[in-house]
């Protein structure tokens, strides 16, 4: 083979490799624009589903990923700003899953930081019944370093910190109305 040609083939064999190798998301629990289950609509606040986070498993994080965040958001909640359901920050490296259910991490080195019911963990769908197909953004971030972050930190602090640190991010839209 010429020089020239392997000059031009090397550099797209190059890139195909490094496409093939992307960080994705999965759940056994919820399907890109498919509807959630009743087990993750949230008890309280008028809803009475069963608050189970949904299973979540990620792969193929970049050179240079640190530690990993999670983000459960509805764009479509009648707040102006949408409605945050979950922020973890600094998830450990060697996590990359979490199990049906989880909600809150028993890990002294991932913040928690309250969703927008008050409270910190997962916080499951309640649109308001009649408001039509919410779509809610489920999002693993690999993250170039761990954030310092306090633990009263804001959800825009923190997604904003998120964002800034991202070196991927993949994401599963799922849809829930009542």
């Amino acid at each position: 083979m010429n020089k020239i040609a392997l000059a031009f083939l090397l550099p797209l064999i190059t890139c195909t490799h490094l496409s093939a190798a992307e960080f994705q998301l999965k759940s056994s629990d919820i399907t890109a624009n498919k509807f959630m289950k009743k087990d993750q609509e949230f008890q309280g606040f008028g809803c009475e589903g069963g608050n189970k986070s949904p299973q979540l498993s990620w792969s193929g994080a970049p050179s240079g990923t640190k530690a990993y965040a999670i983000m459960a958001y509805d764009p479509d909640a009648p707040s102006g700003s949408g409605w945050g359901h979950w922020q973890a920050v600094n998830i450990p490296l060697e996590v990359t899953s979490v199990s049906s259910g989880t909600g809150h991490f028993n890990n002294k080195d991932v913040i928690e930081i309250k969703n927008d019911y008050g409270q910190t963990g997962f916080g499951g769908a309640c649109p308001p019944k009649g408001h039509g197909i919410h779509h809610y953004q489920f999002t693993v971030y690999a993250l170039s370093e761990k954030l310092d972050l306090p633990p009263n930190a804001s959800a825009a602090l923190t997604g904003y910190m998120v964002k800034a640190h991202s070196l991927a991010s993949s994401t599963i839209v799922a849809l829930y109305q009542k």
